[in-house]
């Protein structure tokens, strides 16, 4: 079973057992966190309609923080002496997904 979950405005194809890293979900390490499914697939059975993904739940555990690559940029206009150097370090979360439960059948 696998299913695809929605983490910080971007779609995973995620497993139970399976790590990834997603943008920084404010949860101290050890914590249990709730992603939200998008789409679902057991076997020979898809759910993907709203209506299908009420009861389901994927369960994630927080494992540690990590920081991305360092970006740097420079802007620059003519004739001005406008000059204006930045940075940035994106914040991500390692998660490890624990379970992914299905409703009972209706």
């Amino acid at each position: 079973m696998y299913a695809v979950v929605k983490a910080g405005g971007k779609q995973e194809l995620v497993a139970e057992g399976q790590q990834l890293r997603v943008e920084l979900v404010g949860a101290p390490e050890g914590a249990e966190v709730q992603l939200d499914p998008v789409l679902v697939v057991d076997d020979d059975r898809v759910l993907a309609t709203p209506a299908d993904l009420a009861g389901v739940v994927v369960q994630a555990t927080v494992v540690g923080e990590e920081l991305g690559p360092k970006i740097r940029g420079f802007t620059y206009a003519a004739k001005t002496r406008h000059r204006r150097r930045w940075g940035h370090r994106q914040r991500y979360s390692t998660v490890q997904i624990t379970s992914i439960s299905l409703p009972r059948s209706r």
